[in-house]
């Protein structure tokens, strides 16, 4: 069971903020500014990661990870760990903002800049 214990982690953040999906105007239904928001992010730690575990500063426990490696050593917990959270502090930020009122001005401003 220690295996899952990541992917599980990960799991639990997604099932928990799921419901904040139905907030305002969402997250999941605008995937050209949910891929906007992600790729840099995702991009950034990914590099981060993958020059940490080259330069050995940080690694992996195999007891708490599947055992699947993408190139470069990085577990594939650890890519989808830099695309979840960011999903789930997007999503949490929608909900935020909807619920106290406060205009999608930022995320509007992109999503209809991103049509033009």
């Amino acid at each position: 069971m220690d295996h899952w214990q990541y992917l599980l982690a990960l799991l639990f953040c997604l099932v928990s903020t799921a419901p904040l999906e139905f907030f305002g105007a969402g997250v999941y239904r605008r995937p050209r500014l949910l891929m906007g928001a992600l790729w840099p992010a995702v991009a950034f730690f990914v590099l981060w990661d993958l020059t940490a575990i080259a330069a050995g500063v940080w690694s992996f426990n195999d007891r708490y990870t599947l055992g699947v490696l993408l190139p470069g050593a990085m577990p594939l917990e650890e890519l989808l760990f830099f695309v979840v959270v960011p999903v789930c502090g997007l999503l949490t930020y929608v909900a935020i903002e909807t619920l106290l009122g406060m205009r999608h001005s930022r995320l509007d401003d992109a999503e209809n800049a991103a049509h033009r």
